[in-house]
């Protein structure tokens, strides 16, 4: 257990104990949270129960504007004593200092890491053998469907290809279905992202590899044989102007605001997807995995709690991470609709589920976080999306494509970024 703030004896002396409030002179914590309005309150009401049954220590929730305000905040002259992490940040976090490992703090609270913690998402957050920050949302890329629009029962009938259950569908059914909704006048079939995040589900899906190396990748293999045989595959439903939404309408329109009409059969995302298609009562909307080549794989948003690398108290702040993620606490986010929470006893309970609600599959969501690849982490992603972005857009909008030279250049692309990307290592306060 961590017992100070300080990580040893430095030339000024011995660390100074670990401070405890009373009731008249409670520790104050900062918790830095981030994500919409509406689950940001949720998070609010914790902390508020939190507050109102420990007189000992008042903690005051700070909303970041993202997950990259966060990175900023962290750097600052006042970093917040907690605070919620996207797991792609984790390396330049770990990396600068600016975290604690936790699980030796968690451990002797009595957090048990076995059945009740999805181990994909503890894996995500682990670095240097140690846990740097506590798993809260582990969201798996899902592909959303208008239910109107593809109507599994009507394919049948037609005797076109279509999924039996919604556990797992094929490549093949995948371009059926989008095919299906293109049949109706003014729709589109299927929309999915130019970006790595967007193309990744496919090529691992296929066998293939985003990166050369899962741990210091050097190059993105997009290029790799086995890479680009799941791109040929992909990109012949990806790129069909007929299935797909052109530059063009996406000016005029973005893929979200066709879905939420009723004018685009499916498109990928995330949970957080789910409380804005609600607000249109009249979208008949579900989800299935994202659809399989080879292998049932995709991609996930993971998000975890970390104790800052000097807290005001490190032992308040692991009390408050203890009770954040409680059952209580998490189905209280859970409701919010955004979140799909790492608890596993939240996850599979009604909280989430909301089986009242739209979609009506919510358990999807919970089966797809086992097919998650997390990739490398990396120093920025949002470097690596901007250096390949444009031959990554040619990749799906060239009229003519050469998938050779294509991939070979998105690879080339990469190089600068991931040649430069030092090694993390974590640096704990112990």
């Amino acid at each position: 257990m961590v017992l100070f703030a300080g990580a040893c004896d430095t030339e000024t002396g011995p660390p100074e104990p670990d401070p405890t409030g009373t009731a008249k002179n409670p520790v104050n914590l900062s918790f830095l949270a981030y994500g919409p309005e509406e689950e940001v309150a949720a998070m609010q009401s914790t902390v508020d129960k939190f507050n109102a049954e420990t007189p000992t220590t008042k903690v005051k929730l700070v909303q970041a504007d993202d997950a990259d305000d966060v990175i900023d905040r962290l750097t600052s002259k006042t970093p917040p004593d907690v605070y919620l992490l996207s797991q792609r940040d984790l390396a330049e976090v770990s990396k600068r200092g600016l975290n604690q490992p936790l699980e030796e703090l968690l451990d002797s609270r009595g957090v048990d890491f076995g059945d009740f913690y999805k181990r994909d998402s503890v894996e995500a957050f682990s670095l240097d053998s140690r846990l740097q920050c506590m798993p809260y949302g582990v969201s798996p890329m899902v592909m959303y469907y208008n239910s109107d629009l593809i109507d599994w029962e009507t394919m049948k009938e037609k005797g076109l290809d279509s999924p039996a259950t919604h556990t797992a569908w094929t490549l093949n059914q995948f371009a059926a279905a989008a095919e299906f909704a293109s049949s109706r006048p003014g729709a589109k079939g299927v929309y999915i992202e130019p970006t790595l995040e967007g193309i990744a589900p496919f090529i691992y899906s296929g066998d293939g590899q985003l990166f050369d190396d899962q741990t210091e990748p050097t190059t993105l293999a997009l290029s790799e044989e086995s890479s680009r045989e799941a791109l040929v595959k992909t990109m012949d439903i990806l790129r069909s102007d007929k299935l797909t939404l052109t530059p063009r309408q996406l000016r005029k329109e973005s893929a979200l605001s066709r879905f939420k009409k009723g004018k685009l059969g499916m498109m990928a995302g995330y949970r957080n997807l789910v409380p804005e298609l609600r607000k249109t009562p009249s979208l008949n909307f579900d989800v299935m995995p994202m659809p399989t080549l080879d292998t049932n794989t995709t991609v996930g948003d993971v998000s975890g709690l970390c104790i800052s690398a000097e807290p005001s108290s490190v032992s308040a702040a692991a009390d408050f991470i203890v009770d954040m993620i409680s059952g209580e606490s998490v189905a209280r986010v859970a409701e919010a609709g955004y979140l799909v929470p790492s608890n596993n006893e939240v996850s599979e309970g009604e909280a989430f589920l909301q089986p009242e609600q739209r979609p009506a599959h919510a358990e999807v969501f919970n089966r797809s976080v086992r097919d998650i690849v997390s990739p490398p982490l990396l120093d920025s992603w949002a470097d690596l999306e901007t250096a390949v972005h444009k031959p990554l857009y040619k990749l799906f909008y060239n009229r003519v494509l050469n998938l050779e030279e294509l991939t070979e250049a998105i690879d080339e692309a990469s190089k600068p970024i991931l040649e430069n990307q030092d090694e993390p290592s974590a640096t704990p306060t112990e």
